[in-house]
Formats: C-alpha cells, structure tokens, sequence
C-alpha cells in the first residue's frame, strides 16, 4: 500500500505539467459531457499502462535509438497538429475529419484517445528512466515496482477524471458562441504542442 500511495503521488506531480491529453478530457466533456470524458480518461489510461509496461521490459531503449526517435517525434507532432486544426474548424461547423471532431460519438471518443494517445511512443523513455530511477536509487524490488506503476496508472485515473468533470460543468454555464471560441483557444493550444514536440530537441 505504501508503494501504492507514493506512485499516487509522484504521479500526480506529473499530471499538473498539464499537456495535450488533458486539454483533450477538458474539451471533450465541455462538449458532450462528463461520461463521455470518462470514455476519454480510461483510454488514456489505459494507453499509459500500455506504455508503462513496455518500458518495464526494455522497448524504451529501442526508442532511444535516433531514427525511432525523428519518426515517432514527426508522427506525433502531425497528429496533434492536425487535431488542433479539426477542432478550430469545427468551431465553424467544418467536420473535414470525423474521427476527431469536437461532438463526437462514443466509438469516435474512443478511437480519438487511442488515436492521440498512442501517438506518442516517446513516453516510453520518459516512463522508462522514472522507472529505472526507482529500481536502481530507490531500491524498488520488482514486486514494489509493479504496485507503483498502479499507483502511477491511478493518478490518471483520478486526475483527468477531475479535469472531465470540471469540463463538464462549465460545458453547462457557457453560450454557444463562448464555447465555440474556447474551442479555437484549445485546438490553438494543441496545434503549439504539435509543433513545440516537433521543434524543440535537436536530433
């Protein structure tokens, strides 16, 4: 339990660097709706257990490799790039890509998590040197190691869970016109972390 409590914790560190995924939770529950936010926030969860566990078993060295690295980075970046432009023209009731439009179904919520999500492949490193951090400083035998990566999966869980609800009931006070121009904010927003993640570390 106390490995448990410290993954949590450590976890919820992490999730106030607030990124993309949570700005895509906050937008889709502000649209549709808390429960399909909730869709949303497992998938995504889901994704970073996914991830945690192919850092457990070395795939994060693989992507440390510089070719891995310039096509995952290029791939990503593309994504949410084009994410942030379906959301803007969507604002204008442009729907050019239906897999990620801003009101979508419960099968479109759920293919845009993955979709997004599993775009980046990078976190893999990133969850691996967290990880072996821990095994090799902290001394984490592998039973411990596993309860904290529960831990870690948890605090998405609750985090994002709270951002959904907190997009949900602000979805409830605002005009059209008001949430039609947070929209744009949003898809700028995400648009700048697309090229950022692009730009930003030299190959």
């Amino acid at each position: 339990m106390k490995r448990y409590i410290e993954g949590i914790k450590f976890g919820m560190v992490l999730q106030l660097a607030i990124g993309p995924m949570c700005l895509l939770v906050f937008n889709t529950s502000r649209n549709v709706g808390f429960v399909k936010g909730l869709i949303m926030v497992f998938v995504i969860a889901s994704v970073d257990l996914f991830y945690i566990t192919l850092s457990c078993v070395g795939v994060s060295k693989l992507l440390e490799k510089s070719k891995f690295k310039v096509l995952f980075k290029v791939i990503s970046s593309v994504i949410l790039m084009l994410f942030g432009f379906s959301i803007i023209l969507g604002s204008f009731g442009i729907n050019v890509l239906p897999i990620l439009s801003i009101n979508p179904s419960s099968k479109n919520i759920f293919l845009q998590g993955l979709v997004l999500a599993l775009s980046n492949p990078i976190t893999i490193i990133y969850w691996g040197s967290i990880l072996t951090n821990k095994l090799l400083e902290d001394n984490f035998k592998k039973r411990e190691l596993i309860v904290f990566c529960m831990g870690l999966v948890s605090s998405t869980l609750i985090f994002l869970s709270f951002i959904s609800f907190v997009g949900s009931v602000i979805g409830n006070f605002i005009p059209l016109f008001v949430a039609n121009i947070l929209n744009v904010i949003v898809g700028i927003v995400i648009i700048y972390f697309g090229v950022n993640y692009l730009i930003k570390n030299k190959y």
